[in-house]
């Protein structure tokens, strides 16, 4: 062959892997458009942020963790292709008979730590933002069973209920994800801080809710508490993110992320109520007393009555004596007249 052939030949191999590369990268759309709320497809990056946590997660995985692992990475790989090849038995054949290099001891140990240091105040600054957690809007109650989720609203009074992951041809109808779509979401409204109770009612399970940056712990006997604010509506999957028991793979969590309006709504169909349990005893408490009929005596306010014989008796003292027999309620009859 030719030498001008051999140039054609090179160029066309050169296109024809080049156009592949640039096939693959075309091929592969699932890289700049990651699916919000659930894994994507070939995906090989975080879930998208969708609050405020998962943000400061982002930023300290891309913009911390993963310069300085690439970094070290290639630092090792540098010294041990050095090593090869400058220490061989060929390039070197009389070996050094040194074994300790103080210098170098020194380097390698403090480095580290000074790597560590550096992460540490990005990483306890991460850990108190999920302990800081602002005042809550919303609280929801989480329990983990075997093998389900269970959830309810104590301060809307919406009673705890089951959801289960729904079955695989309902889910392909409904063209929602098998084994992450859910019977009876949990319902939250958008913007505001939801506060989780999390517990469990047998053994460990997790509650991971990947685009909230979410994976906390439900152990039974134990409440832990997270939290995480939605900015935007839309559909959030995650799942039981501990081994616990056969069917762990079938305890799917979905979180529906709606406006104020809509989970007022949800909160009616429900049966419950925006109006927290205690801030509604303390208003039925005060129109009640307002107007005199909670049954209860007040101090110092007198009653009348013709149990009470026309006579006003004090409230305090009704309701600190027994009840008198009727005849002991009627007047004293007229003291007798003083004996001649």
């Amino acid at each position: 062959m030719g030498t001008g052939a051999r140039g054609t030949l090179k160029g066309a191999v050169a296109t024809a892997v080049l156009g592949a590369g640039l096939a693959i990268f075309s091929a592969a759309p699932t890289w700049a458009q990651d699916l919000m709320g659930q894994p994507t497809p070939g995906g090989i990056g975080l879930q998208p942020a969708a609050s405020p946590l998962k943000h400061d997660a982002h930023f300290f995985h891309d913009v911390i963790l993963l310069p300085i692992i690439t970094l070290i990475t290639l630092l090792v790989l540098g010294l041990l292709v050095w090593i090869v090849i400058r220490y061989n038995k060929r390039s070197n054949p009389t070996p050094a008979r040194w074994s300790h290099n103080t210098t170098i001891e020194i380097i390698w140990t403090v480095a580290p730590v000074v790597i560590l240091l550096f992460i540490s105040l990005f990483s306890f600054r991460l850990l108190f933002a999920y302990h800081d957690m602002p005042e809550p809007d919303v609280t929801v109650k989480v329990t983990g069973n075997q093998w389900n989720w269970a959830y309810e609203y104590p301060d809307q009074s919406v009673s705890e209920y089951i959801s289960n992951m729904l079955p695989e041809d309902e889910a392909r109808a409904r063209g929602v994800p098998y084994r992450l779509a859910a019977d009876e979401p949990m319902v939250v409204p958008v913007g505001k801080t939801v506060r989780l109770l999390i517990t469990a009612a047998d053994v460990i399970h997790s509650v991971g809710l990947p685009a909230f940056g979410l994976k906390t712990d439900a152990i039974p006997g134990k409440v832990n508490e997270t939290w995480f604010k939605a900015e935007r509506t839309g559909v959030f999957y995650g799942q039981c993110s501990e081994l616990c028991g056969v069917d762990h793979a079938f305890m799917p969590i979905q979180i529906n992320v709606v406006t104020q309006a809509e989970f007022e709504r949800w909160v009616a169909s429900k049966g419950g109520s925006m109006t927290p349990p205690a801030v509604a005893a303390a208003g039925g408490t005060a129109a009640q007393a307002q107007a005199g009929t909670t049954g209860a005596p007040v101090v110092g306010q007198a009653t009348t009555g013709p149990e009470a014989g026309g006579t006003s008796i004090p409230t305090a003292q009704t309701a600190t004596t027994p009840t008198a027999p009727a005849a002991a309620a009627q007047p004293a009859p007229a003291a007798a007249p003083a004996a001649q």
